[in-house]
């Protein structure tokens, strides 16, 4: 089936306001579909499934559909499903505190946070990324060729002072996430890399996700561009060689199709904990504006799960929503590219 012609008008028309005000090679995907978990995933209806600018600009090559792109925070829920499986089989609780795996380690870490509260941004520890600075900076404060393993960032997580006790309020926390990948190879005696790899998207089927180096992309990764001093630049020295428990993955539109169904299937961890992923914890605070947070999963008002992440050359949101059966995901090479589709698909999906 073709797409439809009004979300496709839609996508072209935030495109070109994009390319216009921006940015004229700015790479951009877009695939809709209505189907859910009950349908075969191998038979969707396709609602649209395009491409825009450039994937690579040195080079000229087009952006295609079939492009993997970066997911900056968006792989969080790959890490909270990491997590969860360990809790699943009994090698991690949700009570289990992080102080029992840290040991001395991070010790300006409150002895009582928990899995539940880093899951959920409930911890209240000190955050080491600055989300409201320029994605034109330099954040990392180490080099980022460093960054591979997540044992390798305990120093630059090292020296923030909690923000409020465990569970008093939600604040949305990179470092919790970090924590959380180190918590994870700590207790399964498994890298985090294989963790997810293992636990996540191979049972989800998910053969074109995983963690590259940026610095040797396989020839089908679309690569992230940043302004500085008025040129567009690689992101390569702004983000980690490898990404990590808070964010960096790679991966595809089809292949986020695959994530929704399996996860809403069982396949990755049991329904109780799907059924926990989707509830927003108890306790003061919240992140408003139409969205609570479960675990690993943003919830929209109206019951849409959503994956969503910006970084230096990273625009990211894939959403599944189980009334209406419709799966949309977008992303960009820029760190503002993906939102006016985003936000012009989601218009035209609600009329």
């Amino acid at each position: 089936m073709g797409d439809d012609a009004g979300l496709r008008q839609a996508a072209d028309d935030a495109v070109a306001a994009v390319t216009a005000d921006a940015d004229e090679h700015v790479g951009l995907v877009a695939r809709v579909v209505r189907g859910g978990p009950a349908a075969p995933p191998s038979s969707p209806d396709v609602l649209l499934d395009a491409a825009w600018g450039l994937a690579d600009r040195r080079h000229g090559l087009g952006m295609t559909p079939r492009h993997r792109f970066a997911t900056a925070s968006g792989c969080k829920g790959f890490t909270a499903l990491a997590v969860l499986s360990l809790v699943a089989d009994g090698t991690l609780g949700l009570a289990t505190t992080a102080r029992s795996l840290l040991g001395a380690d991070l010790p300006l870490i409150s002895d009582d946070v928990t899995v539940e509260h880093l899951l959920s941004h409930r911890s209240g520890i000190g955050e080491y990324l600055d989300d409201d600075a320029d994605v034109s900076d330099y954040l990392m404060p180490v080099p980022v060729h460093a960054l591979v393993d997540p044992e390798d960032y305990l120093p630059i997580l090292d020296g923030f002072p909690q923000a409020f006790a465990p569970g008093t309020g939600f604040a949305y926390c990179n470092g919790g996430f970090v924590v959380l990948s180190v918590l994870a190879q700590r207790a399964a005696g498994v890298p985090f890399h294989e963790l997810v790899r293992t636990r996540v998207l191979e049972p989800a089927g998910m053969t074109s996700s995983g963690y590259p180096r940026s610095d040797a992309l396989p020839g089908d990764a679309a690569v992230g561009y940043v302004r500085v001093d008025g040129q567009w630049r690689s992101n390569v020295h702004h983000l980690p060689v490898v990404g990590g428990g808070d964010g960096g993955a790679y991966t595809t539109t089809l292949d986020m199709e695959q994530f929704w169904d399996a996860l809403l299937g069982g396949r990755i961890v049991p329904d109780d904990l799907v059924a926990r992923m989707r509830r927003a914890p108890q306790g003061p605070g919240g992140p408003g504006e139409g969205y609570a947070y479960g675990l690993g999963l943003w919830l929209r008002d109206g019951g849409a799960l959503v994956l969503q992440g910006e970084d230096s050359g990273v625009s990211f949101w894939s959403a599944h929503e189980p009334a209406t059966g419709l799966t949309w995901t977008v992303a960009g090479t820029t760190a503002d590219g993906a939102w006016p589709v985003v936000r012009a698909l989601r218009e035209a999906l609600a009329g």
